[in-house]
């Protein structure tokens, strides 16, 4: 498996939007609507072939299915990245490979995307959230019709009180530099290279 994107949530999109611009300093792109969990997005492209997303719950919108993903229905305060999303070649197949909690599988999809997705069915992912969720494009991937934004993500922290652990547990299916364990206080920041020079998202 290899890193999809992120994902900043926000109570409202507004909210996640402007803190992600304002840490970056690159504008998002329209995204769309997830009618499954209520949700809507705006994106960022990054290099490599990763993306960023902004997203929150759309208002007056009732979602198909509850609890909705990413615990979003618990979400409060500032907006902040919360997200790590994988890429599974074969998600059917590795889905063994997850922790017990993060193997129920999803078809999603927005527009011309088509995916399946990890979602547990309390739509809490283990570790409070910081374990990946994992998915499997069908078909073209989003961060292909993103225009280029100058940004590279430079590395990924992931702090929780038990990170050693939850860093063991993530071993055997991600092997990637650019991607930190640590045990402290829950939460996660990214360090991204752009058009501004180095910036760093929480």
């Amino acid at each position: 498996m290899q890193l999809d994107h992120l994902a900043v949530a926000g109570e409202t999109l507004s909210e996640a939007v402007a803190h992600v611009e304002q840490a970056l300093g690159v504008a998002t792109q329209p995204g769309g609507q997830h009618p499954r969990y209520g949700t809507h997005n705006r994106l960022i492209g990054l290099m490599d072939g990763l993306y960023l997303e902004a997203i929150a719950i759309e208002p007056g919108v009732v979602p198909e299915n509850q609890p909705r993903w990413f615990d979003l229905d618990n979400f409060k305060g500032p907006a902040r990245l919360t997200n790590w999303i994988l890429r599974s070649p074969s998600l059917e197949q590795e889905a063994e490979t997850l922790s017990p909690h993060a193997r129920q599988l999803v078809a999603m999809q927005r527009g011309d995307l088509r995916w399946l997705m990890t979602v547990p069915v309390d739509g809490l992912l283990p570790y409070e959230n910081l374990y990946p969720a994992v998915l499997e494009w069908q078909g073209r991937l989003p961060v292909e019709s993103l225009a280029p934004t100058g940004c590279r993500l430079l590395r990924l922290t992931i702090r929780h009180p038990d990170g050693d652990a939850l860093g063991a547990d993530v071993a055997p299916i991600l092997k990637d530099q650019k991607v930190a364990f640590e045990a402290g206080p829950h939460g996660m920041s990214a360090e991204f290279e752009t058009p501004h020079g180095r910036r760093v998202l929480e």
